[in-house]
């Protein structure tokens, strides 16, 4: 990892947020660091609570509960990256906002009207979460807390890895959206890697159900964005006309819960396991949170 700094002067403060230098362990004098964040997104919240930070965290989104459930209370509830609100914000009195993707242009706008110091993470891959935790254990003046969260991650998933390495490689379709169909994003293409499987195209894109079906991967996998573990299988394999795939005759067709696939924090080493199990089923037992497609009945 690379030196990371940054000097903030908005709103006339002298604030210095500093970085450590990993390459050295040269650490930055931080005069101050922020004592009331406000997040926007359930990844900045998930990393907080990992760098054992939370008791800076004055308001979250209703959706970090869901994979936070210790900030439910005694915390402000805002809009997220998607919809952000200045006045929300402006009434949270935070010295740092911390955004993530996905975001509107209008929210980007609403987060910047608020005046606050604004950190916005755009993850694509495992590399780039991992310089996310680093940016906010900096900015914490959690340093050495925020290594070995990064330690651990990457060692639970190189041990994958290793478990998974040898015998053939099912192909897997994973998708975080029905409609428009939207492809997994780029780290969760790494993580069907570290766990034996061959994702099928390109990551983060839409894709057409007719192009599936001629690829008819070995396995499907659906974690939507904001759906949970609700993903109706049987409704989108019949409407998506899936039902002579090959994942489908052998009901190797599954759903994910959301926050363990989409959200770019440690937390997806819940979907590291869930992928295990379904790409593995004789290996790994089925954790909380993966579900497997039941009789698929014709229209």
């Amino acid at each position: 990892m690379s030196a990371r700094f940054i000097s903030e002067h908005a709103l006339g403060s002298d604030t210095v947020f500093g970085f450590a230098d990993s390459r050295d362990g040269t650490q930055f004098v931080m005069p101050h660091t922020p004592q009331r964040i406000v997040s926007l997104q359930p990844s900045a919240t998930v990393i907080l609570a990992e760098l054992g930070q939370l008791e800076r965290l004055v308001a979250c989104t209703r959706y970090c509960a869901d994979v936070c459930p210790e900030v439910s209370r005694g915390r402000a509830i805002v809009a997220d990256s998607w919809t952000a609100k200045a006045a929300e914000i402006l009434a949270a009195r935070p010295d740092l906002v911390v955004a993530a993707v996905p975001y509107q242009e209008k929210a980007i706008a609403e987060i910047m009207k608020s005046g606050a110091r604004f950190l916005g993470f755009a993850p694509r891959t495992l590399a780039d979460i991992y310089t996310d935790i680093s940016m906010l254990a900096g900015v914490t003046g959690a340093i050495d807390r925020g290594e070995e969260v990064i330690l651990r991650v990457q060692n639970e998933i190189e041990s994958m890895r290793t478990k998974t390495g040898s015998g053939p490689r099912p192909r897997v379709f994973c998708e975080e959206w029905g409609k428009p169909l939207i492809a997994s994003q780029a780290w969760v293409a790494e993580l069907v890697q570290a766990t034996g499987g061959e994702f099928v195209g390109s990551a983060g894109v839409q894709r057409q159900a007719e192009e599936i079906k001629a690829e008819d991967p070995d396995i499907l996998i659906a974690a939507w964005c904001g759906a949970g573990d609700r993903v109706p299988l049987e409704k989108i394999v019949r409407d998506r006309g899936w039902t002579d795939l090959h994942a489908v005759r052998e009901r190797r067709v599954y759903c994910i819960r959301d926050e363990f696939l989409n959200t770019p924090a440690p937390t997806l080493l819940q979907g590291l396991h869930a992928l295990a199990a379904a790409i593995h089923p004789n290996k790994f037992s089925p954790p909380p949170g993966l579900r497997q497609i039941g009789e698929v009945k014709s229209a």
